[in-house]
């Protein structure tokens, strides 16, 4: 039986515990996380300010979240005073990197060039995408999204045409 490994770089585990998986992230954890590369180090105060435009948060939930990111081996923390400052266990480079070789050997058989024909066939392309598109790459994304289209199921009985019965 294979030994599954920590993505997490073992010199980045000072903090307490281990993480399976950058993915396993809860949303604001990432978006703590992805003020705090920016900044090097930071208060819980600099990460809410950080975090206000987009995501306002009351100072104990970023105290919260940011103590859950320590435990998990994340971040580290010093004491400065009375508060903590927090320091990324590893950079937003290495975390994509890893997050990325998770994706590509979960989903993808460890086949880096299937996630790129994955990529490129346009699946994360918002619609009007397609008209920016050359002809010839528009049919390829239309027929490959057709085929998707045909293993679902029918819509149920009664739906308006071109409705998703799942979105009623």
């Amino acid at each position: 039986m294979a030994v599954r490994q920590n993505p997490v770089p073992e010199a980045s585990l000072k903090g307490g515990g281990t993480r399976r998986s950058i993915l396993e992230l809860a949303p604001l954890e990432l978006e703590c996380m992805n003020t705090l590369w920016p900044l090097g180090e930071a208060s819980v105060r600099e990460i809410q300010t950080g975090l206000a435009p987009t995501l306002p948060r009351a100072y104990t939930t970023i105290m919260t979240i940011m103590d859950r990111l320590a435990q998990k081996g994340i971040v580290v923390r010093r004491k400065a005073g009375r508060a903590y400052v927090y320091r990324p266990s590893l950079s937003a480079e290495q975390a994509r990197a890893h997050a990325v070789a998770q994706i590509v050997q979960g989903f993808f058989d460890g086949s880096a060039d299937a996630l790129a024909a994955h990529l490129s066939a346009g699946v994360l392309a918002p619609p009007d995408a397609l008209a920016t598109r050359t002809p010839r790459e528009a049919r390829r994304v239309a027929a490959a999204r057709g085929r998707v289209m045909e293993s679902q199921s029918p819509p149920a009985a009664g739906t308006p045409a071109g409705l998703d019965a799942t979105l009623l």
